[in-house]
């Protein structure tokens, strides 16, 4: 039971870890697309907030096992294969990234326009307002982001489980569910709420200790 668990936990931190990472690289570029050309914003545009704004709920609309369903010829073309840990990554990045965007807007939104009125009237340009400003006084409110999207993608990992993603939720499926043994059914869950409860605690604490507030 030991060996299943460990090598399960190990395949769910897996593919959350390269999920959340590729969700950040794709979701933090359009979070702050969104909050640059949003009315009122640094470089205001309408028309491309709208469209990217539109994109982003139709994708955030679809739940994640449909998702995943969809994904599969895109994951089978890319990766070779629709099963599996790795396989897993891309939809799990795909969910997760549009998600990650419009916290990361709402991160940015927090951010005391007077800090931004200084700025501007040091005379920065809006690319030093953003990495030298913006996302310094969001860093708390990003970091709180990044906890609540890993902790999204673990459950995601859960669901993955049962359309042979493997990880944690396929334990609790093949040997919970299938073959009834209840004791494998709650060690996984006790794992997994654990390790959420180990990252929201870390995330909470690294927030903290860099919110200047």
């Amino acid at each position: 039971m030991t060996e299943i668990l460990t090598q399960a936990t190990v395949e769910t931190l897996y593919m959350v870890f390269f999920g959340a990472a590729f969700a950040f690289i794709l979701g933090t570029p359009i979070g702050i697309l969104l909050y640059l050309t949003q009315k009122g914003g640094l470089s205001e545009k309408p028309a491309l907030y709208r469209v990217v704004d539109a994109m982003v709920n139709i994708a955030r609309s679809i739940p994640y096992v449909i998702l995943m369903i969809l994904l599969i010829p895109v994951t089978r073309r890319i990766i070779g294969t629709a099963i599996g840990s790795t396989a897993t990554i891309f939809s799990l990045s795909a969910s997760a990234a549009p998600f990650f965007a419009r916290l990361v807007e709402t991160a940015l939104n927090e951010v005391e326009g007077g800090i931004l009125e200084a700025a501007k009237a040091m005379g920065s340009t809006n690319r030093q307002i953003i990495f030298q400003v913006l996302l310094p006084e969001a860093m708390p409110g990003l970091i709180q982001a990044m906890t609540t999207t890993i902790i999204n993608l673990i459950g995601y990992t859960a669901m993955a489980g049962a359309l042979g993603g493997g990880g944690l939720g396929a334990v609790a499926q093949r040997y919970g569910y299938y073959r009834r043994q209840e004791d494998l059914l709650w060690a996984s869950v006790i794992v997994i709420v654990v390790v959420v409860q180990l990252i929201q605690f870390a995330g909470n604490t690294i927030a903290r200790s860099i919110d200047k507030r």
